[in-house]
């Protein structure tokens, strides 16, 4: 099964503009994500994709390999989309993993527990969910709602109380079967989607069934500057 890794890095986030070339220690955001994905030596290729003239030189300046995307995407699974269709090396990619670019802790044993789930010829999309005991209240933690064989039923930034485990976070690192990819590319946005502004809900809104996989993996998203403080002391740790 050939893995590709596409990494999509906007420049103007809402909440932490300029977030992938924020410093972690000595190193931009997006480098730690791109050396994480390479580290893992699971993926016939890490690619990173980006809107922004600045993210392509330094990507281009650590050597990890990036190409340029519309400024018009909406998301980032549109961003990966392109990369993806543009990129000769992903025309016979199986699986595209999106590892979100503020993902800068991620490891091999989630992404290969992700892989894993497409051994399931049923599988066509998979993401991966902890369980959590705080910040359950917090909107920016996204909670995810599992029905017995683990496929969301439900997102939401809410408190939705899962029955079989009490309160799940997703964690958004997405693997697509690659036709399902631009499948999903295709939809228009669904009402859920514009309300809790989470491109999954798309998929369960057009009957697409979305495997959770479950993981001891915490890591941190960086959504904000405090959360790169957060990043900060783990990295010290």
């Amino acid at each position: 099964m050939k893995v590709i890794a596409i990494i999509p890095a906007r420049f103007d986030s809402t909440r932490f503009p300029g977030k992938p070339l924020a410093k972690l220690g000595n190193k931009y955001i997006i480098q730690h994500v791109y050396e994480q994905a390479q580290k893992s030596g699971l993926f016939a290729e890490v690619i990173v994709g980006t809107d922004d003239q600045r993210i392509f030189e330094a990507v281009d300046g650590f050597g990890g390999k990036v190409t340029l995307t519309s400024k018009k995407h909406k998301s980032g699974t549109d961003r990966v989309a392109e990369v993806c269709n543009k990129m000769s090396s992903c025309k016979d990619a199986d699986v595209i993993i999106n590892v979100q670019g503020d993902e800068p802790f991620i490891s091999e044993k989630p992404l290969r527990k992700l892989i894993d789930a497409f051994k399931d010829p049923e599988v066509m999309v998979a993401s991966l969910m902890h369980e959590i005991t705080k910040d359950i209240e917090d909107p920016n933690v996204v909670k995810v709602v599992c029905d017995e064989n683990d496929n969301a039923l439900n997102f939401s930034r809410s408190a939705i109380r899962s029955p079989k485990a009490g309160f799940l976070k997703h964690i958004g690192v997405y693997a697509f079967r690659r036709k399902t990819l631009f499948e999903f590319v295709e939809l228009p946005e669904s009402k859920l989607e514009k309300i809790e502004k989470l491109e999954q809900l798309r998929l369960l809104e057009n009957g697409y069934k979305i495997k959770m996989v479950l993981t001891s993996y915490r890591g941190i998203g960086i959504d904000t500057p405090q959360d790169l403080e957060k990043a900060e002391k783990m990295l010290i740790k």
